[in-house]
Formats: structure tokens, C-alpha cells, sequence
């Protein structure tokens, strides 16, 4: 991608967002986006699957914090037409290259730092006029790969207790028949003598200098004579794998896991891209789930709930465990079995929350009306809405 589409397309159109939209508004934009146009689904399809490209990309810029304020800022610093001074007024040139050539790159410390992606993001934008002899050409230096974003159903089961599943993923790697020089098999790319392999033409405007694609190249520095059949000439071609991720313990419908390095391949040596996994939890039949607490409904009778008992309760995994009920316990009172809900980031568990469901009978033979019409009757005194009546009146 050269550094003029960069600066022209808007992700957020792409998106159908606002400027404005939260993480989630991107996330869930992006998802009803990838769903439709996703090459899995639309094989043969040339022009959904460029579709599919573009929200990916604007997806892979807008979705990580520190690359969409990237994003927006060098937009806006595009658009505002800064040169000629200094920040501040110092009445002096001023070159953008010292925000973008090798400053920032300095500063940004790794892989990871800001200033080597605003560097990748820009392809040398800005530099200091003149020549470009003796600087890195765009085609050797080494880039990361792209994220790659796959989804995952889980049963309740998995998720809880964490799971390794298999993906398929498609991306972008090396052509296999070229080893990514874009170069049919038995030739080279020769260096491109109008950028002399920098991959830039530069123009000199006055106060700074202006850089740009090499319109004879196209950015690569290099020039392929005899272009790769199997890639035409791109040095890039689709690449299917299939990996075992392994997803973590404790996960929830809708969550977001990211597995470092597990994208696509990075080119010239650089870096594999970041794979984010989107889980969906199917319901279970029998317990629920609140934050790290799994939640059980236990139905018990009159009897148990009036006298106490001692009850088993179902557990996720495992034999039930034995719940003690005290007399008295009313419909719907919940208990605490510790340590048997979802599996914590530093391996401790949460807690099973089991609510009692007193049942009542539908059906009773004689000598169990009997015997309720005699309790009936020795707790005839008792009225249990009396107060609640006595409180309806008084306001």
C-alpha cells in the first residue's frame, strides 16, 4: 500500500463508522462486515473479496489503540498543510523527516516502538531533500505481517476450562514459486535505477522535501523484467494454514483472544502479525454463568426446605457435591459452593452459586392431602400476608 492510499482512505467509511465510534461500535461493525463479504463464503468472488481486504485492513488500523491515534494524527497533520516552520515558530526549515525518517524510529525502541510504525505506515512520506544514497531500500527492510482476526464456537464446557482447537486461516505470505521477489524462477529483480532501490522519488518544495512512490517501481525499488507467473509479479501470494490455538481457560461469548505472532507472515525477516480469536459460547442446559461464578438452579421439595436436608448438587466437571439445607429456607435462596466455577488468569476458581427452587406437588394422593390438611390446620393462626396488608394500608 502506498503511502498516497494510505493517507486517502478513510477507514472509517470503510467501516461505516463514525470518527468518533467506541471500540465496541468498530468491533461490531467489523464482524457484520466480515460475515458478509468473508471469501469463505463468497468463493469465486473477486469483488467481495477485495471488499474483504479493505475492512480488514481498516479493521487491523482502527481496532488497535495505538495505531488508529497513529492514524488519525498523521491525517490530520497530512491535512493541515504544516511546513515551512517549526512547531512553535522558530522562523527556520522545518523537515518532516525529523518526525518521521529517523527520530521517531529511534524513539520507538522496538518491533512494537510507535515511531518504526509510523515509519512502515508512512513508506518514507517525509524525508530530508536530496539525495537518498546510503538509506535502508523499502524492499530489504524487514516489515511485520498483517493480523489476522478467526473466529471459534466453544461448548460452555471448553470455554470454561479452556480448550485447543484447530483454524484454518488464509492470509498473505511469500510466493512459493518466486520466495517473494516477484521475479519468474531463474531470474532476479534488478535494482531500480530512477530511485536507485529506495522505493522513492524525491521533490524538492522549497522549505522541505516532498517524497513519493517512484512512479517506475511503484514504491518497491526494485524492477522485475520477467514477472512471476503465479503472483504477477507481486511477490505475494494467498496462504492457507491450518495451526492449533490454544484458548485460554475462563473465556466468554464475544471475547477477544490474542495469540502474539500467530498472524501472517512478516517479509524480509520482519516479525509474524498478531491472531485475534473472537469466541462464541453456546448455553449449557444446566448452569449459567456470571463473571468467574458458574450458577445452578436445585430444585427442592417442601419437606427439604421446611426441615433442612442434605442435597446433592451437580458440579461442571467432576462428582456432585453435598449441600446442606437449612430448615426454614425459603424459594429462591442461593448458596455458595466455593472454588467450583470458572478458571481465573492466575489459576484460582470462582464459585458455583446454587438458588433453591421449592417445588410444589401438582398432584397428591389421600394420605398426603390428609396430612397437609392436618399441618394446614395446626398452622391455621399463622397468616404470613397479615403484615404485608397492614403495610398496604398505612401508606
Amino acid at each position: 500500500m502506498s503511502t498516497k492510499d494510505y493517507l486517502e482512505k478513510d477507514y472509517y467509511a470503510v467501516l461505516g463508522v463514525p470518527k468518533t465510534a467506541t471500540a465496541d461500535e468498530i468491533k461490531k461493525a467489523y464482524r457484520k462486515l466480515a460475515r458478509q463479504y468473508h471469501p469463505d463464503t463468497n468463493q469465486g468472488d473477486s469483488v467481495k473479496e477485495a471488499k474483504f481486504k479493505e475492512i480488514s485492513e481498516a479493521n487491523d488500523i482502527l481496532s488497535d489503540t495505538k495505531r488508529r491515534k497513529e492514524y488519525d494524527e498523521a491525517r490530520t497533520l497530512f491535512g493541515s498543510g504544516v511546513g515551512g516552520q517549526r512547531p512553535g515558530g522558530g522562523g527556520f526549515p522545518f523537515d518532516f523527516g525529523d518526525l518521521f525518517g529517523g527520530t521517531a524510529g529511534q524513539q520507538g525502541g522496538g518491533s512494537g516502538g510507535a515511531g518504526e510504525r509510523l515509519g512502515d505506515l508512512f513508506g518514507g512520506l517525509f524525508n530530508r531533500g536530496g539525495s537518498s544514497t546510503g538509506r535502508t531500500s523499502s524492499t530489504t527492510r524487514p516489515r511485520r505481517g498483517q493480523d489476522i482476526e478467526s473466529e471459534v464456537t466453544l461448548t460452555f464446557t471448553e470455554a470454561v476450562e479452556g480448550s485447543t482447537v484447530s483454524l484454518r486461516l488464509t492470509s498473505s505470505a511469500a510466493c512459493k514459486s518466486c520466495t517473494g521477489t516477484g521475479a519468474k524462477a531463474g531470474t532476479t529483480p534488478r535494482v531500480c535505477p530512477t530511485c536507485e532501490g529506495t522505493g522513492a522519488a524525491s521533490r524538492n518544495l522549497g522549505n522541505f522535501a516532498f517524497s513519493e512512490p517512484c512512479r517506475d517501481c511503484k514504491g518497491r525499488g526494485l524492477i522485475v523484467d520477467d514477472p512471476c507467473p503465479d503472483c504477477d509479479g507481486s511477490g505475494r501470494a494467498k496462504s492457507t494454514r491450518t495451526i492449533q490455538a490454544r484458548i485460554p481457560a475462563g473465556v466468554g461469548d464475544g471475547q477477544r483472544v490474542k495469540l502474539k505472532a500467530k498472524g501472517a507472515p512478516g517479509e524480509n525477516g520482519g516479525p509474524a502479525g498478531d491472531l485475534y480469536i473472537v469466541t462464541h459460547v453456546k448455553a449449557h442446559a444446566v448452569f449459567g454463568r456470571t463473571g468467574d461464578n458458574l450458577t445452578i438452579t436445585v430444585p427442592v421439595t417442601f419437606t427439604e426446605a421446611a426441615l433442612g436436608a442434605e442435597i446433592k448438587v451437580p458440579i461442571l466437571k467432576g462428582l456432585p457435591v453435598t449441600l446442606r439445607i437449612p430448615a426454614g429456607t425459603p424459594n429462591g435462596r442461593t448458596f455458595r459452593v466455593r472454588g467450583r466455577g470458572v478458571t481465573r488468569k492466575d489459576g484460582t476458581k470462582g464459585d458455583l452459586l446454587a438458588s433453591v427452587e421449592v417445588l410444589v406437588p401438582e398432584t397428591l394422593d389421600e394420605k398426603s392431602r390428609d396430612l397437609l390438611t392436618e399441618f394446614s390446620t395446626a398452622t391455621a393462626g399463622d397468616d404470613p400476608r397479615a403484615e404485608l396488608i397492614q403495610r398496604a394500608r398505612s401508606e
